[in-house]
C-alpha cells in the first residue's frame, strides 16, 4: 500500500515557482491576504521602510500595475485605483472635505456626480454650489471664503460643452483652491489636466481606458503627496477596493487604448458630419465642429482631438426617441460609454433621470437628446444605422404632429 502524506500538507502554501524566464502577460494575483516573516517586517511595511502587501483592501499588485500605466498617460505619480469612477469622486470629496467646507462644481457633470453635489454632501455639513463651467466669471460669483475645491469635467457629460479651463485654473490658483478635473470624457489622449494647473485628476476607468465593458474601476491622482494620504485612507476605510480581476482586465484593455481612441475619434468625426443637417434632427454636437458653441475653446484646449463622444437631439420627444432606438437593433442602447463597439444612451431615462427636469432642460437635455459613444466599427455601418434611426424618429414625430392636429 502506498504511503500517503498527511492531509494537512494540502493546505500549506508553497512558494511561487521561479525560473530564468518571466511571463509576458501580467499575472493575475487574486490573493486577499499576504504573509510577512515577522511583526518587525510587518511594521516596516506599514511604516514605509519596505514595500509589500498586507490585505487587498489596502492595495494589491494588479491595482498598482494598472495605476502606473494610467500615471504614464496622465503624467502623474502615485495614482490610486478604486472600485468605480464614483468611488474616485467620493474619495476625493469626502477624503479632503469636512463639515463647514464648501465645494463648487460645473453644472453639467455626470448625473451621479451632480446628485452627490446637490443631494448628499449637505448631509455631511459640506456646502455646495454649481456654476457654468464654460464661463469662469460664473465661478467667481459663487466662491466663498470657505470654498476649498472646484470640480469640473473638461468635456461635459452628456452635452459635450468644453470648460473654460484656463480661466478656472487661474482663478483657483489665485484663491488657493484645489482644482479637481474629471478627465473621463477627454482622456489623457485629448487633454492632460496636470499640464494645465489641475491639482487632482479623476477617471472612470470603466469607460474608454478599459474600453471593453467588462471592468468597473476608478482612478485618482493627486499632485500633492500630502493630500494623497487622506484620499487613500478614506478609500481604504470605506472599502472602495478594486477587484484584482477587473484591474487585470483593464490593464489588458489599456494596452490598446491609443489605437482604439484614434479609430473611434475618426469615426465620431465622420459620423457627426454625416448626421448634421438630416431631417428630424434639431442639432448635432461634436466639440471640433465649427457649429459647436465652444468650438474656438475646444480647438485651443484639445487641438483636433474631438474625442469619440458625440450627442444629438431629435425632434418629436419621447415618441421619436423610442422609434429611433427600435430602428437601430444593431447598436447597443445602454447607459454606458467607452466600449470598443458603439453604444447609444438616452440621458433622460438613464444617467440624468434623477436630476430635476428643470435642471436638465436648462442645459439642453430634452426627451429627444441622445449621447453616442462611438466605437471602432466600420464607419459606413454606423452612418447607415443612425441614418435609419433618425429617419424613423422623424416619421414618428410627423405622425404625432398629425395626430395632434
Amino acid at each position: 500500500m502506498t504511503d500517503r502524506k498527511p492531509l494537512e500538507t494540502l493546505v500549506r502554501r508553497n512558494p511561487w515557482p521561479q525560473g530564468v524566464s518571466y511571463p509576458v502577460a501580467t499575472p493575475l494575483q487574486p490573493s486577499v491576504v499576504y504573509a510577512s516573516e515577522s511583526p518587525d517586517a510587518l511594521d516596516a511595511q506599514y511604516g514605509g521602510q519596505t514595500h509589500g502587501y498586507t490585505y487587498a483592501r489596502e492595495g494589491h499588485p494588479n491595482a498598482d500595475v494598472l495605476a502606473r500605466r494610467i500615471d504614464l498617460l496622465e503624467g502623474a505619480e502615485g495614482g490610486l485605483i478604486l472600485g468605480s469612477g464614483m468611488a474616485a469622486v467620493t474619495a476625493v470629496l469626502l477624503g479632503l472635505l469636512g463639515a463647514g467646507d464648501h465645494v463648487v462644481a460645473g453644472d453639467q457633470l455626470y448625473g451621479r456626480s451632480l446628485r452627490l453635489m446637490t443631494q448628499d454632501l449637505s448631509r455631511f455639513g459640506i456646502g455646495t454650489a454649481l456654476f457654468d463651467s464654460t464661463d469662469a466669471s460664473t465661478l467667481e460669483a459663487v466662491l466663498r471664503p470657505e470654498t476649498r475645491m472646484v470640480m469640473v469635467e473638461v468635456v461635459s457629460n452628456p452635452t459635450l460643452r468644453v470648460a473654460d479651463m484656463e480661466g478656472i485654473a487661474a482663478l483657483c490658483k489665485a484663491r488657493g483652491i484645489l482644482l479637481v478635473v474629471d478627465n473621463t470624457f477627454a482622456t489623457p489622449r485629448g487633454y492632460r489636466p496636470f499640464d494645465h494647473g489641475a491639482d487632482i485628476v479623476i477617471h472612470s476607468v470603466t469607460k474608454l481606458l478599459a474600453g471593453h465593458s467588462d471592468a468597473t474601476l476608478g482612478y485618482v491622482a493627486v499632485r500633492d503627496p500630502a493630500l494623497r494620504k487622506p484620499v487613500y485612507d478614506f478609500a481604504v476605510t470605506t472599502g472602495m477596493t478594486p477587484s484584482p480581476f477587473d484591474c487585470w482586465l483593464a490593464e489588458r484593455g489599456i494596452m490598446s487604448f491609443n489605437l482604439r481612441y484614434d479609430r473611434a475619434e475618426q469615426n465620431a468625426r465622420a459620423l457627426a458630419d454625416a448626421l448634421a443637417g438630416q431631417p428630424g434632427l434639431a442639432r448635432v454636437i461634436y466639440p471640433t465642429r465649427p457649429d459647436h458653441p465652444d468650438h474656438n475653446r475646444a480647438i485651443g484646449l484639445l487641438g483636433e482631438r474631438g474625442g469619440n463622444m458625440l450627442s444629438f437631439e431629435v425632434k418629436g420627444g419621447r415618441a421619436a426617441a423610442n422609434a429611433l432606438v427600435r430602428a437601430m437593433p444593431d447598436v447597443a442602447f445602454a447607459p454606458t460609454l467607452g466600449d470598443i463597439g458603439t453604444t447609444l444612451s438616452h440621458p433622460n431615462s438613464s444617467s440624468h433621470r434623477n436630476v430635476p427636469q428643470a435642471d436638465r432642460e436648462k442645459v439642453g437635455i430634452s426627451e429627444g437628446f441622445f449621447r453616442i459613444s462611438v466605437g471602432v466599427e466600420e464607419v459606413e455601418l454606423l452612418i447607415r444605422d443612425f441614418t435609419a434611426g433618425i429617419a424613423a424618429a422623424h416619421a414618428a414625430a410627423d405622425a404625432a404632429a398629425e395626430g395632434a392636429a
